[in-house]
């Protein structure tokens, strides 16, 4: 599948797409960034350009949108209109507005969308989903998930109080940067009724928006999520528990291994253990999987569709905590 690909925004996330599209494909890659340092980027087939007006004379087939959360929209509708399938990074965005617009005019248009939530294509996130609907602990009754990280400490070089994810206004903070756990949990579980959350500003850290959110999730199917997301940990951490009548699923991102307490057998059984984990796997599988699906004209796994619903969820978590009450989730 020979196409031009559009990349809009070449930040840490937007350069990695870059290399492995390059490295999968043989595409023309067109690029459109507000940054002047590009000189490492002199390579075949990549174009850049620093307006998109440039951009789109270049006739491209797909976009990538992975620049700050707050300007996703703007740019998808845009491309959208002139027919471009569309792979968008998570979230959607940091506000509900025009993306139902953006979901509809993809529609109309059959275009293949994805959100960007690489978990998804995890292998003990994809192992723990084969184990809930294989039923292997039973009916699940409740969930505990973590996700712990050290804002300061994800791109050391560069100062992370004037990165997007610690900036209110470019869409940043905890619940929206760390939607992975929503949205994995989603994919599990399906629908959510309501939530209920403590999120806020409670560290140290130099950011203008919320670094924690303990959140309490009710599923229509009446399963029970604590989540409790932070910008403050060390080491970091993602966890995963799930208990259920038979027995308990269990797995975290530091010993890699997804295990089962058999409650018959009174033992830990070990069901996938990843020696060497390569964090880059899950987003090589995860564009390849969009481009599998543009050659097939079939829909993806992660639409914008389910990009937007996600999107409600987490807007639903910050607004409980400012009202101080449970908020009902509708699709």
């Amino acid at each position: 599948m020979l196409v031009k690909i559009l990349i809009v925004g070449l930040g840490s996330i937007g350069t990695r797409h870059l290399t492995n599209i390059l490295t999968e494909t043989n595409n023309e890659v067109i690029i459109y960034t507000k940054r002047s340092n590009t000189n490492t980027l002199n390579k075949k087939n990549v174009k850049i350009f620093h307006d998109l007006k440039s951009c789109i004379f270049e006739k491209p087939d797909i976009a990538f949108i992975t620049n700050e959360t707050a300007y996703h929209i703007p740019i998808a509708k845009k491309l959208a209109k002139l027919g471009l399938d569309l792979f968008i990074e998570k979230p959607l965005s940091n506000k509900i507005k025009d993306v139902k617009e953006v979901v509809q005019i993809s529609k109309r248009k059959k275009l293949i969308t994805l959100m960007g939530c690489n978990l998804r294509f995890n292998r003990s996130i994809e192992k723990i989903k084969s184990l809930i609907e294989e039923k292997e602990v039973g009916q699940v009754i409740s969930v505990k998930v973590e996700c712990g990280t050290y804002l300061p400490d994800w791109h050391p070089n560069e100062n992370y109080s004037k990165g997007y994810a610690a900036r209110d206004d470019l869409g940043g903070g905890v619940v929206l940067t760390c939607i992975h756990e929503l949205d994995y949990l989603y994919w599990f579980f399906g629908e959510i009724k309501e939530v209920f959350a403590l999120t806020g500003k409670f560290s140290n850290l130099k950011i203008s928006t919320n670094d924690l959110s303990s959140i309490i999730m009710k599923f229509r199917n009446n399963i029970i999520a604590e989540v409790h997301l932070d910008y403050f940990q060390k080491p970091e951490i993602r966890s995963c528990k799930i208990i259920g009548t038979k027995g308990t699923i269990y797995w975290d991102s530091i010993d890699n291994e997804v295990k089962i307490y058999d409650f018959k057998k009174s033992k830990w059984i070990s069901k996938l253990k990843i020696k060497k984990y390569d964090k880059n796997e899950a987003y090589v599988k995860e564009i390849r999987h969009f481009f599998q699906c543009i050659t097939k004209s079939q829909n993806s796994m992660n639409d914008i569709s389910e990009g937007e619903y996600i999107l409600k969820v987490a807007l639903g978590i910050i607004k409980s905590s400012k009202l101080k009450k449970y908020v009902s989730i509708r699709k």
